[in-house]
């Protein structure tokens, strides 16, 4: 006689499966923040390597443009506004902590979170006022933004004007003289970067969602676009505000042309773009793409037409394969890491 006797099946249960991996990507993405974070704050105890202090400015440029990309893509990304006026902040900044120190002795180390707070009322103020504009409109409006701020910084006598604004660096030695700043803009990244994540999981960055993908129904729906729309580009200037006044007192010197071109504000726009805007990887990604590859081409090629050519090169390469931005097109193709998800 046969034996009928019919083995037990287990069934996989969907959830379990979504929940396990749902809990290993989540400790993939710890473990990796936990290398970044550990790989930023450790490069200034590297000091036996070879350039030293030239990988320390390098990495101090590729914080700052982390903090700008990221502050930038609050109101660009999330909201859908394009900005070509954002480094009116890292000026702002920059300005209002040189005068605390040129006039009051004030160190922009204790400054600059004032400087960030002043770019914030800035950005407020203009924000009532170039918010009314949609589209391109909006965009021109901030160009012109920038051009009047700067005229006024160029003509202002208590800004030093076209000869621009000079003050001593802190009395440290030559090998440790970056490292305040370092760890300053470290901070910057980091707080533009949370700050990006947390406006991606509230009910603000959804109703900032809500307005890129169609402002009249966000309207009907009952949210306030217009207080939601001044508040990210109020708050997107936090970040860049602090950041300006630690590289302005970096430098020790700098002139409305350091902050001012329309060049640093297309940098911004298009590391968001080509890192894939409103993601809290994607400005990241983007920014420090394009910050080593601008450095790379400038050690190779100089301060030359070619050096613009292949940076431009490069970038368009990019976009060209990933035309929603290096977060957004692997994640329609379903092949994002997921380290890389954050949203």
């Amino acid at each position: 006689m046969t034996d009928a006797r019919v083995e037990p099946t287990i069934e996989h249960d969907p959830l379990v499966n979504d929940e396990a991996s749902e809990g290993q990507g989540t400790l993939v993405k710890r473990l990796v923040l936990v290398v970044v974070l550990i790989a930023v704050l450790g490069l200034p105890f590297l000091r036996s390597m070879n350039g030293y202090n030239y990988v320390l400015q390098v990495g101090l440029i590729v914080l700052m443009w982390v903090t700008l990309a990221s502050s930038w893509d609050i109101l660009g990304g999330y909201a859908g506004y394009i900005s070509l006026g954002h480094n009116m902040f890292l000026g702002a900044g920059a300005y209002f902590s040189g005068m605390l120190l040129a006039y009051l002795g004030i160190s922009p180390f204790l400054s600059a979170i004032v400087a960030g707070f002043f770019a914030v009322l800035v950005g407020g103020f203009f924000g009532l006022i170039t918010l009314r504009a949609r589209g391109p409109a909006f965009i021109i409006s901030t160009i012109a933004l920038v051009l009047l701020v700067n005229n006024l910084v160029d003509n202002w006598a208590l800004s030093g004007g076209s000869s621009g604004l000079g003050f001593p660096l802190p009395p440290l030695p030559v090998e440790w003289l970056k490292v305040p700043f370092y760890y300053g803009m470290a901070i910057c990244a980091i707080g533009s970067v949370y700050l990006s994540y947390r406006i991606a999981h509230s009910k603000f960055g959804l109703g900032l969602r809500a307005i890129s993908q169609d402002e009249t129904k966000a309207e009907v729906a009952g949210i306030n676009t217009r207080f939601y729309k001044v508040s990210a580009f109020a708050i997107s200037g936090f970040f860049i505000g602090i950041a300006g006044a630690l590289f302005g007192y970096s430098l020790s010197y700098f002139r409305p042309i350091t902050f001012f071109q329309i060049a640093i504000a297309a940098q911004m726009v298009l590391s968001s773009i080509i890192g894939g805007r409103a993601t809290v990887a994607g400005p990241v990604i983007g920014a420090v793409l394009i910050a080593l590859v601008n450095e790379f081409s400038i050690v190779q090629f100089g301060a030359t037409a070619l050096n613009i050519v292949v940076t431009g090169g490069i970038l368009l390469i990019v976009l060209l394969f990933f035309p929603q931005g290096i977060v957004g097109s692997l994640r329609n193709a379903g092949r994002l890491p997921s380290f890389l998800d954050w949203d």
